[in-house]
């Protein structure tokens, strides 16, 4: 698809990702044509550098559907999004930016 920051997005900041972080399961917002395959290599090139492996166990992803929202008259929908849950390794490291908000 192209280059792991076109891929892997944002990461996901809510009360549940972070108790699924300390599993090693950690949430990102990926782009929408991303598979699978495509969003581990992008996890492992992006936070696995040379001494430090992270090697990704599973992928998981989610579609998620934009809501209804109204705002005063004006009505409409958020955008749809994707986001994926990514599962380490029990060996490999945890990764660094979620380390800082648990």
């Amino acid at each position: 698809m192209g280059f792991a920051q076109d891929i892997i997005l944002a990461p996901v900041i809510t009360e549940k990702s972070m108790a699924a972080a300390r599993e090693k399961k950690y949430t990102f917002k990926v782009a929408q044509g991303a598979n699978k395959s495509e969003i581990k290599k992008a996890v492992e090139e992006l936070f696995g550098n040379d001494k430090d492996n992270c090697k990704v166990k599973a992928v998981n992803t989610i579609s998620v559907r934009g809501k209804f929202r109204r705002y005063g008259r004006n009505e409409g929908y958020t955008a749809s999004w994707k986001k994926a849950i990514v599962t380490l390794t029990e060996d490999s490291k945890a990764i660094e930016f979620f380390e800082g908000m648990l």
